[in-house]
């Protein structure tokens, strides 16, 4: 196995855990793409160490299951930012 993306993996597995962060707020601190924190994390991740999977995975259930009042949020956020910016 590539020893990189194994500790790469584990690094992700423990700061996912550690902040309760989404897979984007991962890949924006660790400067790589989504789909890879996704791989590591669900793939590489279940297999070197299979308890930190399970962490990580109640995280991504919870991140998952959140994701619908995030979205709602940031919406109301924008345009809240948009009518202010325009006067009304």
């Amino acid at each position: 196995m590539d020893t990189f993306s194994d500790s790469r993996a584990i690094k992700l597995g423990e700061y996912i855990v550690k902040n309760k962060a989404t897979v984007r707020a991962a890949a924006q601190v660790f400067g790589i793409s989504k789909s890879t924190v996704h791989t590591d994390v669900t793939g590489k991740l279940k297999i070197i160490q299979p308890a930190l999977y399970v962490q990580v995975r109640q995280v991504l259930d919870v991140n998952k299951a959140q994701r619908h009042i995030r979205g709602g949020l940031a919406t109301k956020a924008k345009y809240k930012k948009e009518a202010v910016n325009s006067g009304n």
